[in-house]
Order: C-alpha cells, then structure tokens, then sequence
C-alpha cells in the first residue's frame, strides 16, 4: 500500500525517533509498504518519520542510481535502530533533495565514509563501512531518525532564498506525483 509522505512543517519530522522493538507490529508490512511507497515517490530512501512514525527504520536503494552504469552495484537494505559509529573522510558536496520537502534541491556537505551499526529487517546485527553515494544516502536518512532535515545544512544565502518555498510547502501549496500529508496543528 502506498502510504502518503509527510511534507515540511510536521513536527514528527523534527523529533528525535525512538527504537524500534523487536516484536514492532507488522514490520514486514510496514517495510513492504515503505519500498512501494518509496519507488512510488522515484526515491532512493525513505525513513519511518516521513510516513509519520517517529521510530528509527529506514531504507536505502542506489542500485538504481547505478544501473550498470559502472562498477559499482549500489546498496538495497533495511536499517533498523541504527547508529553512525564513524564519519571520516574529507567533506564533499553533493546536491541533495527530500520527498517531505519536494521540489527544493541543494548542495550539502558531508563526509565521504561512515561505519554504522545497524539491524536489519530479521534484527540480525551488522556493522558496516559505505562510502561516497551509498554513504551519503545513508546519512541523509539517518538525519531523518535524528530529526534533522537536509535544509538544515545548507548554506545561509541558499537558506533565505528557499524560505518562501519551505513556507509554501508548510501551507500544503505544493504540487506532486505522489501523495503528501500536511500538519494542519
């Protein structure tokens, strides 16, 4: 089932979520409705606060963004209670967009390698190295579970100049593909 994403100005994405348990009621569900509403949406992820629920699960596939491209093949994976052990390597820029905040796109910082602690959907424990896109998807949605937004890193003149459209997606006055729920508190 395609779930609706939750736009910009919901609380629920600026909240630190919580861990998910172990017996969590219909993850596998949940997980199957993430990817479908994910691929719905043409993302690369998707974490359980932009479907409003304030628990840290995410999901990350950028086998599509290789797509025999090159040698690389690109990761698609569940990470659940997961924790940045390590962020190493010289920053880079890369430009960046939200499914919760469509139609703004912007270049972020952020370093190129990470270890991070994870568990995945059978809660088997892993801990692994990603470097360069894989890494940089990964720390965009674990932003997500920390509830940190990717407009939060961008530099100050692109922050103003994208104020009115973050004040127009807030308000519900924005146009997609895909379905979106906003706070109406």
């Amino acid at each position: 089932m395609i779930l609706p994403i939750i736009a910009y100005g919901h609380p629920v994405l600026k909240k630190k979520a919580i861990n998910l348990e172990k017996d969590y009621a219909n993850l596998e569900s949940l997980l199957v409705n993430m990817w479908e509403t994910m691929y719905n949406a043409n993302g690369v992820g998707l974490a359980a606060p932009q479907i409003g629920l304030g628990v840290r699960l995410f999901l990350v596939d950028t086998e599509q963004l290789y797509d025999g491209k090159d040698d690389k093949e690109g990761i698609k994976k569940v990470f659940i209670n997961a924790q940045i052990i390590e962020e190493t390597g010289e920053p880079w820029s890369y430009e960046e967009g939200c499914l919760s905040i469509p139609h703004i796109r912007g270049d972020v910082e952020r370093q190129g390698n990470i270890v991070i602690e994870y568990y995945d959907e059978k809660f088997k424990k892993h801990r692994e190295e990603y470097n360069e896109v894989d890494a940089r998807v990964i720390q965009h949605e674990y932003d997500h579970i920390e509830g940190l937004l990717f407009t939060e890193k961008l530099k100050p003149l692109k922050k103003r100049l994208i104020k009115r459209r973050l004040d127009s997606i807030r308000k519900g006055n924005v146009k997609t593909d895909y379905r979106m729920k906003f706070f109406r508190g």
